[in-house]
């Protein structure tokens, strides 16, 4: 299924100011980026617009600030040092957004420099997507570029704005995420096996729906995977459930098995009596969770059955993990999966958010087929919604 929206490649930038929205949204510690993944993805589409001479001005959101102005531990600043050190180019980066201070900076550029923007969500009316914000940042280009996967759900002033007032088009890493991660639904070799993890079954039911109607193995595992125990008449003790959810959840079950789709859900589990770091875990069968403990991870008899039905895919499509990974000690399930994905000579698909730190946090990350930039997009492509920051650009 090809990218149906132009791309950079359709554009004339020589010479040309282009605004790109791009996904710096990375974690740090005391100032410095711990995970470059989101800068790095961003790079082919700005080598691309400096080679062809564009003069590129960068924005992007960073955290979740309260909108009233600076706050100084969600400036972008460490970013626009990051895309330095990683690209040796001279990045330029300015401490304002919508102000004198920032349009200045912009009528200062030379053909072939870059300038990254301050933090787009230090004014709250970003994310309400007023269109003065819009304005203001489509006044900075002659060209708007969206490269901001995991932001393209998300209807705001930096991510579909633009596209009103200036000719729009995606960048290389939009057009090859909507590009796998549609294809791979459309036509997957098998068989294709997906891996669904997390907390709740509630915030993927789009997503498990979906996997249904197209796999031919889903497994489960993480916090949700309780609420399908109960929905199979187990007790699961202080795990984590959603008991409003537990009749959908028996409904999936259900349309899993009238469609011939095998559901793998844990056989055993790792509890603990509490939630945290000192916490020790017991491995515990999944109909004899005790009424004092809760589920941290998955056990190894489930690791062993799961690492086999990946094993065994030509396509695997993962999201979430399958427990607590944060902890070392509830960390061995999603390692196990992570490894038998890694190890598979399948297509791999990871989509975003949680797993990707966990396939970082093993060293996994080159094994894989592709990396998804976007939780939430994903989530939302995957589950066959139209995501407003594609849908903005203008039709090719």
């Amino acid at each position: 299924m090809a990218f149906t929206k132009k791309t950079v490649r359709d554009a004339d930038v020589a010479g040309k100011r282009v605004l790109m929205r791009v996904d710096f949204n990375v974690p740090l510690k005391d100032g410095v980026v711990t995970d470059d993944t989101r800068v790095r993805a961003a790079i082919p589409t700005i080598e691309y617009l400096k080679d062809k001479g564009a003069k590129i001005i960068l924005m992007s959101h960073l955290g979740r600030p309260k909108g009233d102005g600076p706050e100084p531990q969600f400036s972008l600043k460490p970013a626009a040092d990051k895309l330095a050190e990683l690209t040796g180019y001279d990045v330029k980066f300015v401490d304002d957004t919508y102000g004198e201070k920032a349009k200045a900076a912009v009528d200062a550029l030379q053909d072939g420099e870059i300038l990254v923007l301050e933090n787009v969500r230090f004014d709250k009316r970003e994310k309400k997507n007023d269109p003065e914000i819009a304005k203001t940042l489509a006044s900075y280009g002659d060209v708007f570029v969206l490269d901001a996967f995991g932001t393209a759900h998300r209807a705001q002033g930096s991510v579909v704005g633009p596209a009103a007032y200036l000719p729009a088009y995606a960048g290389f890493l939009l057009e090859k995420e909507v590009d796998t991660l549609t294809s791979i639904f459309a036509e997957p070799e098998r068989p294709f096996v997906a891996i669904v993890g997390g907390s709740k079954v509630s915030s993927k039911i789009g997503v498990l729906d979906h996997l249904i109607d197209s796999a031919d193995t889903l497994i489960i595992g993480g916090g949700m995977a309780y609420t399908f125990f109960l929905a199979k008449g187990y007790t699961v003790g202080t795990s984590l459930k959603e008991e409003d959810w537990v009749e959908r959840a028996g409904e999936m079950l259900k349309k899993a098995e009238e469609k011939g789709v095998k559901i793998l859900l844990p056989i055993d589990n790792v509890v603990a009596d509490h939630f945290g770091e000192d916490a020790e875990g017991e491995i515990v069968d999944s109909d004899k969770i005790p009424d004092d403990r809760m589920g941290m991870d998955i056990g190894p008899k489930t690791r062993e059955l799961y690492a086999d039905a990946i094993k065994a895919a030509k396509t695997v499509f993962w999201n979430g993990p399958m427990g607590v990974f944060e902890m070392d000690q509830f960390a061995a399930g999603t390692e196990a999966v992570a490894r038998a994905v890694a190890d598979s000579d399948c297509t791999s698909i990871i989509g975003g958010g949680d797993s990707v730190a966990a396939i970082n946090k093993f060293g996994l990350a080159d094994k894989m087929s592709w990396i998804s930039t976007g939780g939430g997009a994903s989530m939302e492509l995957v589950e066959g919604k139209a995501l407003p920051g594609v849908e903005a650009l203008l039709d090719a």
